[in-house]
C-alpha cells in the first residue's frame, strides 16, 4: 500500500525528530489533559508502529513531557508483520481473530499474536511476504503478510 497518500501530520519531541526514525504511539499521559496542542499529539491510532517521512518548518512547541518541547512531522502508519491463513491473498479484508494459543515457546509466537492489532479489527492484507519460518505446532497453514489497519479519517 501507498503510505504516501496516508501522511499524518503529528508532534514529536525535537531530539528525535528525524526522517527514518520508527516509533510506536503509546498514547496520552496525564499531562496531556490540559495542553492545548493535544489533538496535533494524539491523533495517532495506539499500539500503532509508524515511520517519520518529512519534517515540517522545525517551529518548537513547548511540552511538558519532551525537554527541548516537539516538532511537526510527517508520519506514515507501518504495516504489521503478522501471520495469516495461507488461504488469504493480497488485498483480503478480514478482522483480526486473535488464536487460542499457549504454546508460548513457539518461535511464531509473536508473529501470530502482533502485539499492535486488538482483537475485532478490520485488517487488509497489503503484501503476502512468503511461507512461515515453521511449522506451526497445532497444525495450521500460515503465510507471512503485512496486514493494514483499516483506514480511519486520521490523514491530514
Amino acid at each position: 500500500m501507498n503510505g504516501e497518500v496516508n501522511r499524518i501530520i503529528t508532534l514529536c519531541g525535537k531530539s528525535w525528530a528525524k526522517i527514518g526514525v520508527e516509533f510506536m504511539f503509546l498514547g496520552g499521559k496525564p499531562e496531556c489533559e490540559n495542553c492545548k496542542i493535544k489533538k496535533t499529539c494524539l491523533k495517532l491510532r495506539e499500539g500503532a508502529k509508524y515511520k517519520i517521512v518529512a519534517l515540517r518548518d522545525g517551529t518548537v512547541q513547548e511540552c511538558s513531557l519532551h525537554e527541548d518541547g516537539v516538532v511537526a512531522v510527517e508520519v506514515i502508519e507501518l504495516p504489521v508483520i503478522a501471520l495469516v491463513e495461507s488461504a488469504l491473498t493480497e488485498g483480503a479484508k478480514f478482522k483480526y481473530k486473535e488464536r487460542e494459543c499457549n504454546h508460548y515457546e513457539c518461535g511464531m509466537y509473536n508473529l501470530c499474536h502482533p502485539i499492535e492489532l486488538k482483537d475485532g479489527e478490520a485488517v487488509t492484507v497489503a503484501k503476502v511476504i512468503g511461507d512461515s519460518p515453521e511449522k506451526c505446532i497445532l497444525g495450521y497453514n500460515f503465510v507471512v503478510a503485512e496486514l493494514m489497519r483499516e483506514q480511519k479519517n486520521l490523514a491530514q
